[in-house]
């Protein structure tokens, strides 16, 4: 039942794109690593996609690859702007597929696999549907980080207003400051994330970590912000 079961979700997720089972491994090319294997049967596996691997012969969930794409994961294309909507219809099929409830009659192994699995989906959608994560990811495959500590590549009028912001929001009995501050925090992160855009478009990749650097600290006033309006 399980093996008709997941064979059917297997070719629901992956479609035309699913690979043949083969009891026999392929011949490595030249200089390169052996094909990994099955944990479960043993048969030498298709090279990964993006998808949860399983194996196509005995079905057996494969575990996560260690440093995964996550735009692959997800079947976004490896761009700033993404379909948010197409995000989080695979986020959802994948939960349905990973489900603890689907492995419990499945060894302790590859339990173990699906929740491992489960945590990396979720953080590829939080990271992927957050235009700042997903942009400081962008930079992050392209070998490019955010300098920690330093404010060497914002200006100093911008760090003047983030100031003057934080101690407006210091004062207390403010609640109409603070209604002002959200709108204007709101306003300010939708042109970022459209500056920033722009500037992976034009693949300014030193631009786009500028801007980046700037909707980061405000989103740290939104904590602020929300600390304040809902104190615990």
């Amino acid at each position: 039942m399980w093996v008709v079961w997941r064979g059917q979700l297997c070719r629901a997720l992956w479609g035309s794109r699913a690979p043949a089972a083969s009891s026999r491994p392929r011949s490595a090319e030249a200089g390169s690593l052996p094909a990994p294997r099955c944990w479960s049967c043993g048969i030498a596996l298709p090279a990964p996609g993006g998808l949860p691997r399983f194996c196509p012969a005995c079905q057996a969930l494969q575990p996560p690859e260690s440093q995964p794409d996550l735009f692959r994961l997800m079947d976004c294309d490896r761009s700033f702007n993404i379909n948010v909507q197409q995000l989080q219809q695979r986020f959802r099929s994948l939960q349905r597929s990973l489900h603890p409830d689907y492995f419990t009659q499945r060894p302790q192994k590859e339990r173990d696999f699906s929740e491992q699995h489960s945590s990396l989906v979720n953080r590829a959608y939080q990271t992927l549907l957050s235009p700042l994560r997903r942009g400081l990811y962008l930079l992050e495959l392209n070998g490019v980080e955010l300098a920690k500590g330093t404010d060497s590549d914002i200006d100093v009028e911008f760090l003047k207003e983030i100031m003057e912001i934080n101690e407006t929001l210091a004062e207390p009995n403010n609640e109409a400051k603070i209604e002002e501050i959200e709108s204007f925090i709101e306003v300010k992160r939708e042109e970022l994330t459209k500056d920033v855009s722009k500037a992976f478009e034009r693949d300014d990749l030193q631009e786009a970590k500028k801007l980046l650097a700037k909707m980061k600290y405000f989103e740290n006033l939104e904590d602020k912000v929300k600390s304040k309006k809902n104190p615990s």
